[in-house]
């Protein structure tokens, strides 16, 4: 499922600090983050489909990917896990490769895709799913933004108490950097499930969306073990540097990885 906060272009040390948790069955073989044999491609890799959640390249371009709630999905969907894929390997900027992935949204299942050119300082958004529309394109501005299965800064509870937890993270640190482990420990771990009233209405059971309703999610599913199963905390500093730092679980067992590499204008 996945969710995701990020700052852009609106804090004097950093030009993206994005905190992004990937949900998923604890069993479906997964890559940490690392750079992809024969590409200039950093991130981690869905070794069942090929794709990845979140990923940059080393030219400054970056992109991730949540899912979109709904009871429903097509099983021959094309991996939503592609899309980031494709536009790390385009060279179309953020707008077009949006555009043109209005266009194809019927091949996917419900998605929100975020994509970043770190060089040119542009977002873009699109999701295949709103209000009816087969795709939805606009740019992000700068600030501070929350995505997680619906619609971009859509105030599901979870959203609002994530972004509680940065606006704190913010104001305590103030100008200075935020360590990364403050993020991971005060926020992306978060476990505080919703109060039942305000669960949004997806489609699913009322008790399967309040299982799902924390930012750290952990449920034992018919299916076997769902839940977090990676943290990433990514910057960017005005410096050019790129840093990733990750805790996963691999084989019932969390462990820790950071990797930086300077962007290349």
């Amino acid at each position: 499922m996945c969710i995701a906060a990020w700052l852009w272009e609106s804090h004097p040390q950093y030009r993206l600090l994005l905190a992004f948790n990937r949900d998923e069955f604890h069993d479906r073989p997964t890559e940490a983050v690392h750079w992809w044999e024969g590409e200039e491609i950093l991130g981690g890799r869905d070794c069942k489909e090929g794709g990845t959640w979140l990923a940059s390249s080393r030219n400054g371009r970056l992109a991730f990917v949540t899912n979109f709630r709904e009871p429903t999905s097509d099983p021959l969907a094309k991996s939503r896990g592609e899309l980031v894929t494709r536009f790390l390997q385009s060279s179309k900027t953020p707008m077009e490769f949006a555009q043109e992935i209005s266009q194809e949204t019927e091949k996917y299942n419900g998605f929100n895709l975020i994509l970043v050119d770190l060089c040119t300082c542009k977002m873009a958004y699109v999701t295949n799913r709103h209000e009816g529309t087969l795709g939805s394109v606009q740019e992000v501005s700068p600030g501070l933004h929350v995505l997680s299965n619906a619609q971009l800064d859509t105030p599901w509870p979870k959203v609002q108490r994530l972004r509680n937890f940065f606006e704190e993270l913010l104001q305590k640190f103030g100008e200075e950097e935020i360590p990364e482990i403050q993020i991971v420990e005060n926020a992306m771990k978060d476990t505080v499930q919703a109060d039942k009233s305000m669960l949004p209405n997806t489609g699913y059971d009322p008790d399967y969306e309040y299982k799902v309703s924390s930012i750290f999610v952990n449920h034992d599913r018919l299916e076997g073990p769902y839940g977090t199963r990676s943290m990433i905390v990514l910057s960017v500093k005005h410096t050019n540097q790129l840093t990733y730092y990750e805790q996963y679980l691999e084989d019932g067992k969390w462990k820790e990885n950071r990797v930086s590499y300077e962007i290349v204008t």
